[in-house]
């Protein structure tokens, strides 16, 4: 069946502001300007509020839900419930790990690739289904085990092209490196324990997805922005690239913008790209599938670190490449890509209909719906 001329609207602003939300997030961190009280020129390295930036994009989603809500109203047969019966802080929980999640994220990729950043980000399926396991008491298919071993091992590939490039890439130290890409996986567990807090707290109440990533922007916002003021007095020395070598100097951030105003377009980027973002994978999601939706996720990868090399951002390395390869197959494994090609060879037919009964693949297909939506907040 061929997509709809809106489901292609969809699908190009899915990737293109998925792409772009990863690349704004770099661009501000490659800029140089002076700070604060004649400070010299030094990098703006200010991973925390760049995350508050995100969680305002975020929060705009309730926005958008309002808007389509004052919309659905205007029909004869309204679809969209908008008295669901929940308790707000349901999401506190969900938002205190995306917040955390997100804030290591953006101080890894201080310190890594963007290339990198985003495929190491395919680390989430591995500890989302662990704790599944352990916590939601699901049985994970076949299929979902060998995906996890392939994306073990396509993280282990681009570690080690991590590793070597560290040795030529003058951008970036090689402690600074693996720091970084430490720091982004681990950074995965605390998304995959939001992912389960969220599948068994929040999703059985029927919030619609819009309305439940607004609300975690929400919390994330306002936690984090008050955060910044304690983190403006918290001294950590060499690991902290401001002046005041604090956690996060945000009047050093505001001047940098103030010197430097491409800074504010690049957070801008990031702010208004992590919504439509979101607005887009729902959609996605309803509109064609949640396979697409991953999919176009994964070709966002792709997207990134093509833009990355022809802005000559990083070097190319064909161990990159593989590990690219191999995380997409594995990802591909684990959602059941390799099926519709298995069904069509005789031979292998049968055993797709048992993969399909068994009872690891019937939870996870009653609950693929309820774990897409927390994927990109």
């Amino acid at each position: 069946m061929a997509w709809t001329k809106y489901q292609l609207f969809l699908a190009g602003l899915m990737l293109t502001t998925g792409s772009l939300n990863t690349l704004s997030a770099k661009w501000a961190d490659m800029f140089y300007a002076p700070g604060c009280h004649d400070d010299p020129k030094h990098q703006f390295a200010h991973p925390f509020v760049q995350a508050v930036g995100m969680f305002l994009g975020e929060f705009s989603c309730l926005a958008a839900f309002y808007i389509l809500l004052c919309h659905d109203k205007r029909r004869p047969q309204p679809k969209m419930n908008a008295a669901q019966s929940f308790n707000p802080l349901l999401f506190f929980a969900p938002a205190m790990c995306d917040m955390t999640a997100t804030s290591i994220m953006y101080v890894a990729l201080n310190m890594t690739s963007a290339s990198s950043f985003q495929m190491l980000r395919g680390a989430v399926i591995i500890f989302t289904g662990l704790l599944s396991v352990a916590f939601l008491g699901r049985r994970l298919a076949a299929n979902q085990w060998i995906g996890i071993f392939i994306t073990i091992l396509g993280l282990v590939i681009v570690g080690l092209a991590d590793f070597v490039s560290g040795h030529r890439d003058d951008s970036h130290k090689l402690s600074d490196v693996i720091t970084g890409d430490l720091l982004i996986i681990t950074a995965q567990i605390i998304v995959a324990v939001q992912m389960v807090l969220e599948e068994k707290f929040v999703y059985k109440h029927d919030v619609h997805p819009l309305r439940a990533v607004g609300t975690e922007g929400f919390f994330g916002f306002f936690v984090l922005s008050l955060l910044l003021i304690p983190m403006y007095f918290i001294n950590v020395g060499n690991f902290s690239n401001n002046p005041r070598q604090v956690l996060e100097d945000a009047l050093d951030a505001f001047c940098q913008i103030g010197h430097e105003p491409l800074i504010l377009l690049a957070l801008l980027g990031n702010t208004v790209s992590i919504a439509f973002f979101n607005f887009a994978g729902i959609s996605v999601t309803k509109e064609i599938s949640a396979t697409t939706r991953m999919v176009l996720d994964s070709l966002r990868t792709l997207v990134i670190w093509v833009v990355s090399l022809a802005l000559d951002w990083e070097k190319f390395h064909g161990l990159q490449v593989l590990g690219f390869l191999v995380l997409l197959l594995g990802t591909a494994i684990y959602n059941g890509l390799h099926r519709p090609l298995l069904a069509r060879i005789p031979c292998c037919a049968g055993l797709v209909n048992v993969e399909e009964n068994s009872p690891g693949e019937r939870e996870r297909l009653l609950s693929d719906g309820q774990v897409q939506a927390g994927e990109d907040s």
